[in-house]
Formats: structure tokens, C-alpha cells, sequence
């Protein structure tokens, strides 16, 4: 008696997009962004999202193909969250910091066919073209709030992104996909290895993260959000999305400084800010005559590498309410948060700040969260002492990544997503990090993998070994610490020689903030003990 089939009237595929056409119609003449001396209201905003999907259509995107943004938080990075989507393509954000080789690797690896690309980031952008032998058709963003915007050398196409706009029709409907499982974006994460590994999220989990960010953090309607959290990483923890289902209003920044978020807040009525922890250390360190005055309160989410308790305590102390989380790329960014409980209130501020510290618990549309034995899969016990696999399970995991069903199948095996990161179990039901298997360094919030400058670094003459290691950070929350055993006829004298030669191989964030020349520490077998190299960098 229960078998009723779905239609059309109770079926309809999950997307963020239905939250650009419910917040056009219902609140058309509220703020939808502030970039600058640019404000855009949602119906404007819904406009142009619209223009953009029809002009990508009539340049040939179909559904199916990858559109790569390389962009900073301004208006068209959060027009593409919509635009791209609306034409059935995979939206791709790339980030910024990359080196041209890196950049060439995404584009060619993703098949992307079309390449959205501001200005500011025109030299490696320009060499890693030259790398990829098939041609990308380009359109530049030209933003009067860029370095050198105007500068001829800077422009990769005859095309700029307002031109584009003019080819596409304003009017249409904001469709969403025939199945919510479709692919919506690709982001890529550098995991262990040098090659990055592209993560595939689709319709359903974005739809379903960017509605628990708003219970997840108490978000209330008209929230005005400040982007001090880059939107390439994990399509900015859905929150472009997330800010339509609100009808928030986007306070846009393409650069980060204590100036800028300061007067952000006193200018605009910022309530909300998002962020590694360099953009707590950021704000706190602010010098005098870059802070202003405010009366409400603003609401801080951090991710990452766990704030240190003195950070949390003097955020508190200065009118900042911090909510920690945790997640990762396949995870559409934060999908555990310290859920915070009332009777903590009367706690001691440092003691505050520990609790706050801790990962904590599951979002509400994440089915399952674990800490398990790797081998058994079987629940570790909360005594917060036994280390075990932080494990997903639910909506916002993944799809897989892209090409690669081998990693796939293993980061999936047994029904769970593998984190890799090692974590304990406390006996109320909240996980803390303890370690990351995987050997990945979070430096202000990126990612670096410690294999890629490892195997950079031994390329080097001088360089018998290399390990690269996280070193904990008051700025940057981590900093790559490199101990380096040097062939015979070298010594520390190379080091200035050795932080040139990684500034020309790699990114500039992901070169060593420190060099420790000694024998590396090796198992009878010959293998590196790098828990040993941890302890040593957290001690120097």
C-alpha cells in the first residue's frame, strides 16, 4: 500500500541553485554584494548569473564540461558558484597561489574547456597555457579594485567578463539538474602526493552543507558575511550558496589585512567572517591605527590547524565569538563542528578556550561521524586517550575523485570516508585531532604536501635526504620545517642557496620557513621516523 511512485509534484532534484531563484523573488531590493564602491541587490545578482549561463551556452559549454575559475572573492567568483552550475558544466575554482605547473596539471587533468581568470594572476596563468598543448578558450577578469588591472600585459583574451555578460539573456529560468547526483564542482586538494587529487562533489551535498551552515552557526536572515575566506577553497565552504538561501549580503575582499576587515566591519555591519587561523592572529595583532570601533558583536568560524587556547581567549576578550570546525575537500570543507554547550559558560576563559579548541561533533545533514580503527573499522574508545581514523559517512562525502577509481575505492572502502587524520574519541561524544597520517601541512589555511617539496629539495646538489615536517605556528598555525641531511662537502652555509632553489621549484608558501641540518633520524630498515622530526620541530 506504500508503494506510490515520485513526479514531478513531490520529486525534484536537490540543488543550491533553488536558493538564487526563492531569494530573487523574495527579497529582489536587498544587498546581495559589496565589492569596493560596487553594490549589486539579489535581483541584479540573479541577473547576471543568468547572463553568464546563457553566454557560456552560446560559446559552446554543455553539461557535463568542466568551467575553472581562477579568481579572488569578488563579485564573479560568487556569480560562477551559480552561473556555471545552471548550464549542467562542473564548476572548477582553482587556487590562486599555484604555480604555473600546478595550474597547467588542474586545467589539463579536468578537461576544462573554458577558463575564467582575473587579471592579477596573469603571469602564471600565461605560462601554464603555454604548457597545455590544447587551446582553452579564456575570458579575463578585469576588477578595478586589482593590481595593475588596466595593464595590457595582463589581459589574456579580448574578451572581459562584463563583455561576456552582454552576450547572455538576463531572463530564463535558474534550473537546476535532472539528478541531484550530478556533479556541481571539482575542487583540487594536494593530499600526500605531488599530484594533486580532484575531488567531485555534486548537487545534493552542496545543497544540503550550505542549509547546515545556517543551523550549524545560528545564521539568521540578512547575515552580512565578510570573505576573508577564500572562495576556492571547497567552493568557500558552500557558503556562496549558503548566503542566497539567507539572503545575506557578500562583503567582498581581495586582499586579507587587519585595515580592511576592521573597517569591513565598522563600514558594513559585518557579523560573520570565516577563516584559517592567521585571520584570528590577523585580527588580534591588529596595531592601533588599524582598528576601529564597533558595537555588535561579530561571529568568527575557524578551521584548519586547532587555534592555540591563547588565540580563542584573547578573540573572546575582544568582543569575538569563535566556533571552531573541521572538515575536508571531500567533505565540501567544515563538516564537524564544537557545538558549543551552555554550562561551559561558567568555566574558567582558558579552560573555554581548550573546549573550543576540540573538533567536536557531526553537522546535521552529515549521517555519521567516527573515530575507528583503520583495520577493524570497529569504534575506538572514548576515553580521549586511543587514537584512531577520523571517518565520514553520509550526504556531504564525495562522489570520488576524478580519474582515479584506485583512490577512490580506497578512501571509500567499508562504507566510510577515510580521513586519514588521527584523532581520540572523548567520552561526550566529541572528537579532538591528535595527528594527520597523511603528513599534510596547513599553513594559513592551505594545504602543502610535504612529499612534493620534499622531492623538490632533493633535487638540490647538496641534498643527501630531506624530510619536511608541520612546525606549529602563533601566525600561520603551521609552518613546512625541513630537516636536511647534507651530502659530504656541504654545510649550513648552503642554506640561503637551498631557500632559492625551493622559491624557483615551488610556490612561495609552500618553501620551508625553517632549515635544520643534521643526520635524520631512521629505523634499523632505513625508514624516517618523522614523529621524532614532529617533536623536534615543536620544540625549537
Amino acid at each position: 500500500m506504500w508503494e506510490i511512485p515520485k513526479n514531478k509534484a513531490n520529486y525534484v532534484p536537490l540543488t543550491p541553485l533553488s536558493f538564487l531563484r526563492r531569494v530573487e523573488r523574495v527579497y529582489p531590493s536587498y544587498e546581495s554584494v559589496i565589492h569596493g564602491s560596487k553594490t549589486f541587490t539579489w535581483k541584479e545578482t540573479a541577473e547576471r548569473c543568468r547572463r553568464l549561463a546563457s553566454a557560456l551556452r552560446r560559446r559552446g559549454v554543455e553539461p557535463g564540461d568542466t568551467v575553472s575559475v581562477i579568481a579572488t572573492n569578488t563579485p564573479e567568483m560568487k556569480e560562477c558558484h551559480f552561473g556555471v552550475p545552471m548550464t549542467g558544466a562542473v564548476l572548477n575554482c582553482i587556487n590562486t597561489r599555484l604555480d604555473p605547473a600546478a595550474i597547467a596539471f588542474i586545467l589539463d587533468h579536468s578537461e576544462t574547456s573554458f577558463l575564467i581568470t582575473d587579471t592579477e594572476f596573469a603571469p602564471n596563468v600565461k605560462a601554464a597555457l603555454e604548457m597545455i598543448k590544447r587551446k582553452i578558450s579564456v575570458i579575463d577578469i578585469c576588477d578595478s579594485e586589482a593590481p595593475n588591472f588596466n595593464v595590457p600585459a595582463n589581459r589574456l583574451s579580448d574578451t572581459d567578463y562584463e563583455k561576456l555578460l552582454t552576450e547572455g539573456s538576463p531572463d530564463g529560468n535558474i534550473d537546476g539538474p535532472l539528478d541531484e547526483w550530478d556533479a556541481i564542482a571539482l575542487g583540487y586538494t594536494s593530499g600526500t602526493t605531488g599530484d594533486p587529487k580532484g575531488v567531485v562533489t555534486h548537487h545534493r551535498g552542496a545543497y544540503l552543507n550550505s542549509l547546515s551552515n545556517i543551523i550549524v552557526w545560528d545564521m539568521g536572515h540578512h547575515s552580512r558575511y565578510l570573505w576573508t575566506l577564500p572562495m576556492f577553497h571547497c567552493n568557500g565552504w558552500c557558503f556562496p550558496w549558503t548566503l542566497a538561501a539567507v539572503g545575506g549580503t557578500s562583503v567582498c575582499l581581495r586582499k586579507v589585512t587587519a585595515e580592511n576587515i576592521y573597517n569591513s566591519i565598522a563600514d558594513h555591519g559585518v557579523d560573520r567572517l570565516c577563516g584559517a587561523p592567521i585571520v584570528l592572529n590577523t585580527i588580534i595583532n591588529a596595531p592601533p591605527e588599524s582598528r576601529r570601533s564597533f558595537k555588535h558583536q561579530v561571529k568568527v568560524m575557524t578551521a584548519a590547524a586547532p587555534p592555540p587556547p591563547s588565540t580563542l581567549q584573547r578573540m573572546q576578550q575582544q568582543g569575538f565569538e569563535v566556533t571552531h570546525v573541521y572538515g575536508l575537500t571531500e567533505t565540501y570543507g567544515p563538516a564537524v563542528i564544537c557545538s558549543w554547550k551552555g554550562e561551559w559558560d561558567a568555566l574558567p576563559l582558558e579552560q573555554q578556550a581548550k573546549m573550543r579548541s576540540r573538533q567536536g561533533v557531526n553537522y546535521h545533514v552529515l549521517e555519521d561521524l567516527e573515530v575507528l580503527d583503520p583495520e577493524t573499522l570497529q569504534p575506538v574508545p572514548a576515553d580521549g586517550q586511543t587514537l584512531g581514523e577520523v571517518m565520514f559517512r553520509g550526504n556531504v562525502v564525495m562522489k570520488g575523485y576524478l580519474k582515479n577509481p584506485a583512490t577512490t575505492s580506497k578512501d571509500l572502502r567499508g562504507g566510510w570516508f577515510h580521513s586519514g587524520d588521527l584523532a581520540v574519541m572523548h567520552s561526550d561524544g566529541y572528537i579532538e585531532l591528535k595527528d594527520r597520517s597523511k603528513d599534510v601541512i596547513i599553513s594559513g589555511g592551505e594545504n602543502i604536501s610535504s612529499i612534493e617539496v620534499e622531492g623538490i629539495m632533493t633535487s638540490h646538489p647538496a641534498v643527501e635526504m630531506v624530510a619536511v615536517v608541520a612546525r606549529p605556528d602563533e601566525k600561520w598555525g603551521e609552518t613546512p620545517c625541513a630537516f636536511v641531511e647534507l651530502k659530504k662537502g656541504y654545510d649550513a652555509s648552503v642554506e640561503e642557496d637551498l631557500k632559492n632553489f625551493c622559491r624557483e621549484h615551488m610556490a612561495h608558501f609552500k618553501v620551508p620557513k625553517t632549515f635544520v641540518f643534521q643526520e635524520l633520524p631512521k629505523t634499523s630498515t632505513g625508514k624516517l621516523q618523522k614523529f621524532k622530526l614532529r617533536e623536534l620541530a615543536k620544540n625549537l
